[in-house]
């Protein structure tokens, strides 16, 4: 099989695609009762589905037409899933969409009925029943028309604006898709399955919400009053196999040189900090570095939403709790981080500092928890620690704007920069060391910088990579005082220069 993961490498020229075709799924569809044939889709007749009991659906017959993307298109199986919505709903009851149903016995209970409801339609090949099966059992079981989506592996990320406008990012590009929810509240009641799986809310007392899917897919979604049209939901897949170093290689998020140095940094227990704007990959390339994390050491990951996977035994996942629905029991990332000081950590892993956190993930890294990590949105390693300045700030303490620069610049050793380029690729675009505070500034030095002076190819795609600047790193000292001994070539250092 044909691992494809690998896709959107950088030497693939981008392809254009929205999803699997109806021969697709049906091909990955184990579990329809139906046999696959490469029969196209017919015009579905109007009748409605006979219900248990002799009567028969309230739905009404009328053309097999949805809004996809903002504009009428026609659908042959519109109105089939529709009846069938209705049939299983007489038939299950409210278990369709208890959040705290037992899945697997109700995703049992609809293959059982749905081959009955579907056998009415004396006109539907068995390619179509084989289609509406599965597309019923997405809708009722899964999550509706993204369960699709969330199958492609070339699809990175699915922005639901509205119920009818879908839209996915493939080979960093943005695309529409042309696929729909059947109505706004079908996609709210998605949207609130995939919440109450890991304990949240999300209605007008509490329109936003972060959640995760069971595979880690970083989940976002807003209702009104927040949002003026609809619910709108954003899902950051994850890779059904966490990521390598060589895969990141291999994508050209960084060469074989920066991968050894980045190694070096973490079995030194250096304390990196991986900056970078929003969708560059930082969560990424922090499950990648968390994976070079020593077997032996005691390792407590905090996060919002749990998405690191690391392959260690000895690790504690910890996971912040919004506040219920009388305001109480919110548990943020400041209080998980003091917590985590009490529970012996040899390595602190923190998801994301957003907010008062980090004054507490400055004090951690500078009280002999060595060797942490954590991630920071900003535009550059400078503007990353500006923005570390104004969360600690955010913490509440009167504290002067030296001795915070002074904690900055003593607790971080090294900054990891990644950027999204135009051509849609995540590339480390710097790796700067920090060198201490001289007077109120804190100094920096750049180690490895991405030249975009090549150019792109003729498929738009960068053809840049990242370079050492021939600096001398600070911190070799310290990793040799640890017995990790990094050649000096690797960084660009002439030997008649050291000498």
């Amino acid at each position: 099989m044909v691992d494809r993961r690998f896709k959107h490498r950088s030497d693939e020229i981008p392809r254009a695609g929205s999803g699997y075709t109806s021969a697709e799924l049906l091909a990955d569809n184990e579990d329809s009762p139906y046999p696959v044939t490469a029969i196209p889709v017919t015009a579905i007749p109007t009748t409605a589905f006979p219900i248990s009991g002799g009567s028969t659906s309230s739905v009404s017959p009328g053309p097999a037409f949805s809004r996809r993307n903002g504009r009428q298109t026609y659908d042959p199986l519109a109105d089939v899933r529709r009846r069938a919505h209705q049939a299983l709903l007489e038939q299950l009851g409210p278990q369709m969409y208890e959040g705290g149903a037992d899945e697997e016995e109700l995703e049992r209970r609809v293959k059982d009925a749905l081959p009955i409801l579907l056998a009415q339609e004396t006109q539907l090949t068995a390619s179509d029943r084989g289609l509406a099966f599965r597309q019923v059992l997405d809708e009722i079981v899964g999550h509706g028309p993204i369960e699709s989506l969330l199958r492609d592996a070339d699809v990175t990320e699915i922005m639901v604006n509205a119920w009818d406008r879908i839209y996915v990012e493939r080979f960093g590009r943005i695309q529409p898709v042309e696929t729909a929810f059947l109505d706004e509240a079908h996609l709210r009641r998605v949207i609130d399955k995939i919440v109450s799986r890991v304990g949240r809310r999300i209605d007008e007392g509490s329109p936003m919400v972060d959640a995760r899917l069971p595979d880690g897919s970083r989940v976002n979604a807003v209702v009104p009053p927040v949002t003026l049209d609809g619910a709108a939901l954003t899902i950051r897949k994850f890779a059904a196999n966490p990521y390598t170093v060589e895969d990141l290689i291999a994508f050209g998020t960084m060469n074989q040189t920066l991968a050894t140095v980045l190694g070096a940094c973490i079995q030194g227990r250096l304390d990196v900090v991986i900056s970078g704007g929003t969708g560059t990959g930082k969560t990424t390339l922090l499950n990648v570095l968390s994976q070079m994390l020593p077997a032996h050491e005691r390792i407590i990951t905090i996060e919002d939403a749990a998405e690191l996977r690391l392959g260690q035994e000895h690790v504690v996942r910890l996971e912040s709790r919004p506040p219920n629905i009388e305001g109480r029991g919110e548990v943020t990332i400041r209080d998980l981080v003091r917590n985590a000081l009490r529970m012996r950590p040899d390595r602190i892993v923190v998801g994301e500092v957003r907010d008062g956190a980090a004054l507490d993930m400055l004090q951690a890294m500078n009280t002999g928890h060595d060797g942490s990590l954590t991630t920071i949105h900003a535009n550059s390693p400078r503007d990353t620690l500006s923005r570390l300045e104004t969360m600690v700030l955010m913490a509440g303490m009167d504290l002067p704007v030296r001795a915070i620069r002074d904690q900055v610049a003593s607790a971080i050793d090294v900054i990891v920069h990644l950027n999204r380029l135009r051509d849609g690729t995540r590339r480390i675009t710097q790796l700067t060391e920090v060198l201490g505070l001289d007077g109120d500034v804190v100094l920096l030095q750049d180690l490895f910088v991405f030249d975009y002076r090549s150019g792109n190819d003729n498929y738009g795609r960068n053809q840049g990579m990242i370079r050492p600047t021939g600096a001398r790193p600070k911190f070799l000292d310290h990793l040799a005082d640890n017995g990790i001994v990094v050649p000096l070539d690797l960084f660009g250092v002439e030997a008649e220069a050291v000498a």
